[in-house]
């Protein structure tokens, strides 16, 4: 689909020369020499990109740039100036515009910058549905607990959204880390702008570069065409790095320049884009360990960890498993068309003692299971998985009867701890890291601790 590029610019000598460069087919070009005629053409016409001289008769640029905001808030404003000040630069990017060049100018610089503008308005139309069903999920309404520990969590949300603070969300895999970013961003004034989420573990080291700040044509084999990163994505709106602790120690250090310079330079270009991005970050990982552990940046940590949220994992809000569980229940019942009455005291109390190293997302997988496989009635013990069964069964017999004759205390405590670790491990699947977090220990204390006793090579029962 062809994009609207409006060029308002009073000197002609320059009007000419941009008529000239921007008339190709992917292109609806309209003119305007003074900022009337701008402003009249942003009001008759859907217009993706504004490329205007800052002074020029009648309103000027920044007139322009204020009133494409408010009529026309998905187009970019570009602003060219051959009387460039500190101050009018930080007016222009605080109103929200795109670029800022001064003149005189090279054709390069204004064709890469506008093609920027281009494919990114392309981008985020094609994501208006996504954006909008994203934000119907985006709600505090859909973080359900009643636990302290959770409501805690909701009280920080609203305090932070109204402003552009860096979040930092920490919690283990399956706890809700997305759900809270999207709190954030919806309940922000960026709401109307895009959230541009990205799994930093998801995508491999040497292509999270150009995914994250973009590239220009020809930077790398493959690269036919120029394409903008998440990061422009999301201008003007918020960007969420999941997974942030699995990010490259040469990434790290690139990301840090952009926070720190507020914008980025695109794979093989030389020209610095600048972005104004609220960035929330997440991990499963304890990044004070990896800070002293080496593998993070302290400088980098130190940038995001403004406003730290921890989401409890569900073992610590115990309280909220039959809310979760009912809620389930109901969600999985309208969207598979079944009839679940809902679930029996008995297997609640056995979900409720249950240590769940998956977390919410495990507990509502589980749910769904059943749902679709039951399809009516009530959830009974026996419609539990087998792990639930076992769990529930080796806390019954995990504590040793003191009989006439006595025990030993300490051989007992030694041998009720080694069957936690056991369990803690068999359950996360012989991941220590998840397993140290069930036990509320730090990886390097619960590696310690099976050295000690002698549990290596037990990670599956």
């Amino acid at each position: 689909m062809r994009k609207t590029l409006l060029i308002a610019e009073d000197d002609e000598v320059t009007l000419s020369l941009l008529r000239k460069v921007f008339q190709r087919p992917d292109l609806i070009v309209h003119e305007a020499r003074t900022g009337v005629e701008a402003l009249r053409v942003i009001d008759q016409n859907p217009v993706d990109v504004v490329l205007t001289d800052l002074k020029m008769p009648g309103p000027d640029g920044l007139a322009v740039l204020a009133h494409s905001r408010k009529t026309r808030p998905d187009a970019e404003v570009i602003l060219m100036t051959g009387h460039a000040t500190v101050e009018s630069a930080v007016n222009a990017m605080k109103m929200g515009a795109f670029h800022y060049i001064t003149k005189p100018f090279s054709v390069d610089e204004v064709v890469h910058l506008v093609d920027r503008v281009v494919e990114l308005t392309s981008v985020r139309k094609e994501n208006t549905s996504l954006r909008s069903l994203a934000r119907g999920r985006g709600g505090l309404e859909n973080i359900i607990g009643v636990s302290d520990s959770i409501k805690e969590v909701l009280s920080l949300v609203r305090k932070v959204a109204d402003t552009n603070s860096t979040v930092l969300i920490t919690g283990e895999s399956g706890t809700g880390k997305e759900l809270v970013a999207r709190a954030v961003h919806y309940l922000s004034p960026r709401a109307d702008r895009m959230l541009v989420p990205i799994n930093c573990s998801a995508i491999p080291a040497e292509l999270l570069e150009s995914e994250l700040f973009g590239h220009v044509k020809g930077a790398f084999t493959g690269a036919h065409a120029t394409r903008a990163g998440k990061f422009e994505a999301a201008h003007n709106g918020t960007i969420f790095l999941d997974e942030i602790g699995d990010m490259s120690h040469h990434l790290q250090a690139k990301l840090l320049r952009v926070l720190q310079e507020k914008s980025v330079t695109p794979v093989g270009g030389n020209h610095p884009v600048p972005v104004d991005v609220r960035v929330i970050a997440a991990t499963n990982k304890d990044l004070d360990e990896e800070v002293s552990e080496g593998r993070f940046r302290s400088d980098l940590f130190f940038r995001l960890n403004v406003i730290p949220i921890r989401i409890p994992p569900l073992r610590e809000r115990r309280e909220d498993i039959p809310v979760l569980a009912a809620h389930f229940i109901e969600r999985y019942d309208r969207e598979k068309g079944r009839s679940l009455d809902g679930i029996r005291k008995e297997p609640l109390e056995m979900l409720r003692r249950y240590p769940w190293p998956g977390n919410v997302r495990e507990l509502e997988n589980l749910i769904e299971r059943i749902v679709v496989l039951k399809g009516d009635g009530w959830i009974e013990t026996s419609d539990l998985p087998e792990k639930v069964r076992r769990a529930e069964g080796f806390l019954r017999t995990a504590i040793p009867m003191l009989g006439e004759s006595g025990l030993d205390i300490r051989s007992a405590t030694a041998d009720f701890e080694n069957a936690l670790i056991r369990q803690a491990l068999h359950l996360a699947g012989g991941n220590k890291n998840r397993a140290a977090g069930l036990l509320g220990l730090k990886r390097t204390t619960l590696v310690e601790m099976m050295k000690r006793r002698h549990l290596g090579g037990i990670e599956r029962l």
